[in-house]
């Protein structure tokens, strides 16, 4: 059997803390990333205020009440800890990752390169501390990649660098708790039968560790014995699947742009097809001649062919125009992929299109045409109001309502909605038997039966009606605050209406159809 590789490992304390930031997902502050109700990692503000890994949440509640509490989204993990390992990749080939902020490779190649296994280690910090924003990092070199992680983990913040010297694995590590083996099972057996340490373990005959543990146990006998016979497997790196193109002069003119695009976006679709992928949302990112950006991801119903994604580049530099985000000639255009799903999902159907599908390249042969706002499609939002629920969505993209529907919304209006709202309201009048206008007072009591609706100057016998409801909104505002109270109506033609009295003024806000 091979001995242990001299291996380098980069680990990365509080990852999942680290890529939710990086992502954007949270301020810097007491953060807790939860799993199964149980904290699996926290920055280091929170730890100052007691927050634990291995803490149930309501103790980390309990211990910092301003700690953020946040779920546990390992595919974030990974998505942000690709970019650091090809950035490391750059000055050191060969990269393994273990887990997300947790990677290893051979330090035969960095050392020599660099003049020695702690200069190496040294100059790959300093890299991700200087260029990529990455202090904190810390490495650890030994005779496999489990010394090396445990050597990392030894390090403090003034000494982020740890050498194991050849051969010396074993002490190392006889002085640290079995617990470091991450098998809670067997470590719990170990600790009942009076083994606590890594070299109390490796001290035990391997054939009764064998009989006692099996396979899995001698794995483990052979760890902490610093026998850690695991090769460094070096990760694929994914294909590069963007495309950018640089432009020399600078383009003013959104045509010219989208027509120096189209070779790129075929060759940009082309590269997902040979990897049997095709791209469900794109990251489209653009940069002027005075060094402004602007970057977007576009959605698509279905999957990006070239033309869509030419469109998209259009249409970004429409708006971006519009905005006034790129005031010069635009230099650089780059496209990536930032979903992708298999092609199999997308292949038309054996027998012709379905109705979905025709709906889609009508509707996407007109938003061609007419602009990116060209095709809208309705989506419901959040609120009270009916028409700030009314989210209008371009054809293809995700709803961002500027309100959350799960939200309680106390005052909201019940099921069944009206089908059709009015926007703006419509001024209408109620009135009493004797013709005097019916008021709701202070609270919420109307002064008269309603008995008319005239609306567009058409007069309507109310048959019956429900009400009022009261919305009181934001009385801590005196800027927004609203007060307003909502009717049913039936009228004499059984139209139904959705009424609002609102300082003493009627109008339809909506009506049953």
């Amino acid at each position: 059997m091979e001995g242990p590789v001299r291996s380098l490992v980069l680990w990365f304390p509080d990852w999942p803390v680290t890529a939710l930031l990086r992502d954007g997902g949270a301020e810097p502050g007491p953060i807790a990333i939860v799993h199964d109700n149980t904290v699996v990692a926290c920055s280091a503000s929170a730890r100052a205020d007691g927050v634990r890994r291995g803490q149930r949440r309501r103790d980390a509640q309990a211990r910092s009440p301003r700690v953020h509490v946040v779920a546990a989204d390992p595919a974030r993990d990974q998505r942000m800890f690709s970019p650091v390992v090809s950035r490391i990749e750059e000055f050191a080939p060969g990269v393994q990752i273990i887990r997300p902020g947790l990677c290893a490779l051979r330090v035969r190649g960095p050392a020599r390169y660099y003049g020695g296994e702690a200069a190496a280690a040294c100059e790959i910090l300093d890299i991700l501390a200087e260029q990529d924003d990455l202090p904190g990092v810390r490495a650890g070199v030994a005779d496999g990649p489990f010394t090396a992680e445990q050597a990392a983990r030894a390090t403090r913040d003034d000494d982020p660098v740890r050498v194991v010297e050849a051969g010396e694995a074993a002490a190392f590590l006889a002085r640290l708790p079995v617990a470091v083996l991450d098998e809670p099972d067997i470590v719990h057996l170990l600790a009942r039968l009076g083994v606590h340490t890594l070299g109390a373990f490796a001290a035990l005959e391997a054939t009764r560790v064998r009989d006692r543990f099996g396979p899995r146990g001698l794995r483990l006998h052979d760890l902490a014995g610093g026998a850690d016979s695991r090769p460094v497997t070096p990760r694929t790196p994914p294909p590069e699947l963007g495309r950018q193109v640089a432009f020399e002069p600078a383009l003013e003119l959104a045509e010219q742009v989208a027509f120096g695009m189209r070779i790129a976006a075929d060759e940009f679709v082309t590269g997902l097809g040979a990897v049997d992928l095709v791209c469900t949302e794109l990251r489209v990112e653009l940069g002027g001649e005075r060094g402004e950006r602007s970057e977007r991801v576009w959605l698509h119903p279905g999957a990006f062919d070239a033309a869509a994604v030419v469109d998209r580049v259009r249409w970004q530099l429409a708006e971006d125009a519009q905005n006034r985000v790129l005031r010069s000639g635009v230099t650089l255009v780059r496209i990536a992929p930032e979903t992708v799903d298999a092609a199999s999902h997308h292949q038309p159907a054996i027998f012709g299109q379905g109705p979905d599908d025709r709906v889609h390249h009508a509707l996407s042969r007109v938003q061609a045409m007419l602009g990116h706002r060209g095709v809208l499609t309705p989506q419901l939002g959040g609120g009270r109001w009916l028409a700030e629920r009314e989210v209008l969505v371009p054809w293809g993209d995700r709803a961002v309502p500027a309100q959350a529907r799960d939200r309680p919304w106390p005052g909201s209006l019940p099921a069944p909605a009206p089908a059709t709202v009015f926007r703006p309201p419509r001024a209408v009048d109620v009135v009493a038997d004797r013709g005097v206008v019916v008021e709701v007072d202070e609270r919420g009591t109307l002064t008269a039966a309603p008995a008319v609706l005239t609306e567009g100057g058409r007069r309507r016998a109310i048959v019956s009606w429900a009400g009022p409801w009261t919305v009181d909104e934001r009385g801590w505002d005196a800027q927004r605050a609203r007060r307003a109270h909502r009717f049913q109506v039936v009228d004499d033609e059984q139209g139904a209406w959705l009424l609002v009295c609102e300082d003493g003024t009627w109008t339809a806000e909506a009506r049953y159809d």
